[in-house]
Formats: C-alpha cells, sequence, structure tokens
C-alpha cells in the first residue's frame, strides 16, 4: 500500500474507528477523517498524521468535501445507544454517505455490521445494521460489508459485559441466552480485516461473515475467560424468566455497561451467532486468526498496563446535550446557575494539576461518596449512562473522554480541566476544576454551571441546591489537601 492510497474514515471518534486509524497509518494509508466534533480527535497520539473535516452522515454535511479524492471510505457509524427513530437515521446516513460516495468516485465502501442469525426475529439494532449494510450492497460502489459478533478486546462492550460479570459473580442465575453459540473474534483480527479490505479486488461486491477460530456458548466462554484470568470456576444456573430487557437492566446492575448499551448486545445473543462462511480468508490469503483464550489475554494485558487505547464509552453519548458552554457573567441566552469556590492550597500547581487530572474512575471524587453514587445509580435508573463508565486511562485525559457520568470537554494542562454531565437532566451542566497563582500563592479553583430548561430545571436546581456545601465545598476541601499530601510526600522523599 502506497501514500497514494486516500482513505476516509467515519467514526473515528468510536471504540473501531479509533483504533483502525492508527492501523490505516501503519500500512501506509493517506487518511481523512470525518467527525462531527474535531475537537474530539485533538489529544489522539495519530492526530498529526491525519485530515480531520467536521461533518454529518445523517444531515448530509461536509460529506462531498470529506469525499472528494478518496480511494477506499470506512463507514463505522451506528446508534449503539438507540432513541425512538434510531433505524430511520442510521439508514439515512447511510443512503446519504453512498450517493456522495458515488457522485464522489469512491472505489469501495467498507462497512463492519452484525452476524445475522439464520432464522428468528431480528432486534431492532440487528436489523438496522442489517439495513445499513444492504443500502452499501445496493449501492453502485462495490462494497465490503464485515459481519462479525463478539468482538473481544480491551474496552469493546462486549469484553467489559463478559469481564465484569464473570469477576463479580462466582454464582449467576443467568438468561437463557448464556446457550446460544457464539463465534468470537479478538478485535485485532477484526482490525487488520478491515486495513486489507480495501485491497480487495474491483468486483468484489458483497457481505462476509467474520470470526474467530472457535464456537462457543456464552457461558462457555465466562468459564474461559475465568481460566484465563486465574480465577475460581463460575457456578451458573440459566433461568427462563429473564427477557432481553430484564436482562439488560442486570447487566447494567452489574457491569459497567448501562441498560441501553446491553440491550442491543443481549440482543444479540438471544440466537446463534455463527459465521456462515469463511470466504473472506481466501480473498485475502488469511487463514490464522487469535484464538478466545489469547483474545483474552491480550486484553486484560492492556487493561492492567492501562494502555486502553478506546472503550466503548468513546463514542458520544446520544442523549448527551451539545450546547456549548454559556459565556458569563454577560451571558444573554437564559438563566445560569453556578457553584464557585477557591481555596489556597500549600503546594506547587504541579501538585494539584496530578490530583485533577486523577479525579474519578478508581481514584473517586474526592467528594461525599455517598452522594455521587447515589446520583450516578438514580442515573442509571432512569436510562441514562450511570456511574461506572471510569477512565480511560487512570492518570491522563484527554478531550471526549468519558469520565463516570461526565465527558471532557476541555484540558489545559496544568491549568484547567472542564467536564459536561452526561447524565440525565433538566438542562446541561458542566464541572470546571482548575489551578492558578495568585500574589505567589497556589490557588484551586472549581466551577459548577447549570442551564436549566424550563420550570423542571429551576425546580431541579433549588432542590439540589441545599446539598452543594457538602458535594461541591468537601470536593474542593479535599482535592487541596490531597495535592497538600503529595506536595509533603515528595518533599519527605527529596529531603
Amino acid at each position: 500500500m502506497t501514500p497514494s492510497h486516500r482513505t476516509l474514515v467515519t467514526g473515528a471518534t468510536g471504540y473501531i474507528g479509533g483504533r483502525l486509524v492508527p492501523e490505516l497509518l501503519e500500512a501506509g494509508h493517506a487518511v481523512r477523517c470525518l467527525v462531527r466534533t474535531p475537537d474530539k480527535l485533538r489529544d489522539v497520539d495519530w492526530r498529526s498524521g491525519v485530515e480531520v473535516l467536521r461533518g454529518d452522515v445523517v444531515s448530509g454535511d461536509g460529506l462531498e468535501e470529506a469525499l472528494e479524492g478518496i480511494d477506499t471510505a470506512y463507514y463505522l457509524v451506528h446508534s449503539m445507544g438507540g432513541g425512538r427513530d434510531f433505524g430511520s437515521a442510521d439508514a439515512e446516513g447511510a443512503r446519504n454517505f453512498a450517493r456522495a460516495a458515488e457522485r464522489a468516485g469512491v472505489r469501495r465502501l467498507v462497512y463492519l455490521g452484525g452476524l445475522v442469525p439464520e432464522e428468528g426475529d431480528l432486534s431492532a439494532h440487528m436489523a438496522s445494521r442489517t439495513e445499513v449494510g444492504d443500502v452499501f450492497l445496493e449501492s453502485p460502489v462495490p462494497a465490503a460489508v464485515l459481519r462479525a459478533a463478539v468482538i473481544i478486546g480491551s474496552g469493546s462492550a462486549s469484553f467489559e459485559m463478559l469481564r465484569h460479570l464473570t469477576e463479580r459473580l462466582p454464582v449467576m442465575t443467568t438468561p437463557r441466552w448464556v446457550r446460544s453459540r457464539v463465534q468470537p473474534i479478538a478485535v485485532r483480527d477484526v482490525l487488520r480485516l478491515l486495513v486489507e479490505s480495501a485491497e480487495l479486488p474491483e468486483g468484489v461486491d458483497r457481505a462476509f461473515d467474520i470470526g474467530g477460530p472457535e464456537v462457543l456458548t456464552y457461558a462457555g466462554m465466562i468459564q474461559r475467560f475465568a481460566g484465563v484470568a486465574g480465577i475460581a470456576a463460575r457456578v451458573i444456573i440459566p433461568v427462563p424468566v429473564l427477557s432481553p430487557g430484564l436482562s439488560s437492566l442486570w447487566v447494567g446492575l452489574i457491569t459497567p455497561v448501562p441498560p441501553v448499551i446491553a440491550r442491543p448486545l443481549v440482543d444479540s445473543l438471544r440466537h446463534d451467532a455463527v459465521a456462515g462462511e469463511d470466504d473472506l480468508s481466501e480473498y485475502l490469503d488469511d487463514h490464522h486468526r487469535i484464538g478466545f483464550d489469547e483474545a483474552v489475554r491480550l486484553a486484560l494485558r492492556r487493561v492492567d498496563e492501562s494502555r486502553v487505547d478506546t472503550r466503548w464509552s468513546s463514542a458520544a453519548w446520544p442523549s448527551a446535550p451539545s450546547d456549548p458552554l454559556p459565556t458569563d457573567p454577560d451571558w444573554a441566552g437564559g438563566s445560569l446557575y453556578t457553584d464557585v469556590r477557591a481555596r489556597y492550597v500549600d503546594a506547587g500547581p504541579g501538585d494539584v494539576w496530578r490530583v485533577i487530572e486523577g479525579i474519578g474512575g478508581e481514584n473517586g471524587w474526592y467528594s461525599w461518596p455517598l452522594a455521587w453514587a447515589a446520583r450516578g445509580w438514580i442515573d442509571l435508573a432512569v436510562g441514562g449512562v450511570g456511574p461506572r463508565r471510569g477512565r480511560r486511562d487512570p492518570f491522563r485525559l484527554r478531550v471526549g473522554d468519558p469520565l463516570d457520568f461526565w465527558r471532557v470537554e476541555e484540558v489545559v494542562p496544568g491549568s484547567l480541566l472542564r467536564l459536561r454531565a452526561e447524565m440525565r437532566l433538566p438542562g446541561p451542566a458542566w464541572l470546571e476544576m482548575g489551578v492558578g497563582r495568585v500574589e505567589g500563592r497556589t490557588v484551586y479553583h472549581q466551577r459548577a454551571l447549570f442551564h436549566p430548561r424550563g420550570l423542571l430545571g429551576h425546580l431541579y436546581w433549588k432542590a439540589v441546591t441545599p446539598f452543594h456545601g457538602i458535594v461541591f465545598g468537601s470536593m474542593a476541601a479535599n482535592i487541596a489537601g490531597r495535592a497538600e499530601a503529595v506536595a509533603r510526600t515528595e518533599k519527605a522523599g527529596t529531603g
């Protein structure tokens, strides 16, 4: 592959797209990314090696410019989180993309979908992904539609669901779908096959089933995972009463994957998900794929080494607001409630910044734990992301990273961290934490902002205001105290 092969990737802020781009660069592609929010790619390691354009496949904005001069276009967009009209939006986005690709003279389209059962009713998500694949196969542009079942890789929703169910439940009562036959595939193989699909012969225009070398039941995957992880075999008791809806709620309670994301995963497991053919191997001369145990071992190693490049939560939460941060204090767009706090800190700005950047996930929020946990569980109960998305990296944050029920909107290293709430609220909310110097002293500053929508928004702020002294006040005090403890430890170590 020469650098003259020009490639477009949509969905580059998502789990697969964010990993595919560096693989394409390594293979010699000249890569362009089409994203709705370019800033989310600002801090990724490969940003300087690609061209980034703003656009949206559903509205069609930016498609003509993005596809101009492109040889291979990867379509990795899917409304995993749902919404009432997600199916029609997915189909409309695919049609817009296919038409624009035809006009631009694109040589090949590549799409990653899901394995479709040979019999049985398709779930709404599976039907939508099948429809998107059909749109590309009906397009005059040759398409390669790759269809995979469970993808095993650090940070994938399927892997996180399997991992947490296995690690947290030595004895589990499980739905009937744990007995379904599944053909899991390692994310490394998925990425390799996606890259190599750009080199398929021009006349190839079809769907391909892709899977790993083994067919297992989900219960078998749980037991094999336990063996690789070095934990005792699990006791699995299937029960017939857990519907897909109840199953997704059960998964949401046990794992970091919220029910709205777990539901399509569960739906895909209700029927056997086994490849009906392996023709892609013949076209690409590919006859060796990673086995299940090795895929789990590689994923766990990445988790242990904190080298998870993308996670299932990398993509934007479907219902999250996208309003710009209001300009204050002269903001004229409506009411804006704020909670502002500042504290002098007997530590250097660098010590404070390390505490700020390390917030969330396993490190906690330096505040009243019960209040944060309760808010997260309430959010999960009403269909939100819940409290346990955690962090992508335990030490560093970048724009676009999910952080429990927040998302990083801005990072100015050593100075400012701004988070946007992705919990369900009657209006957008932000939390800012920063550090500076005033008259030679280090100052930690913190600001919560809330833009109420309607009467419910105003009532919500009034209701939670009495708790701000506990939640936000203790956060400011504890972050300052933690930074001072870090400074004392470092001073003692060098003394």
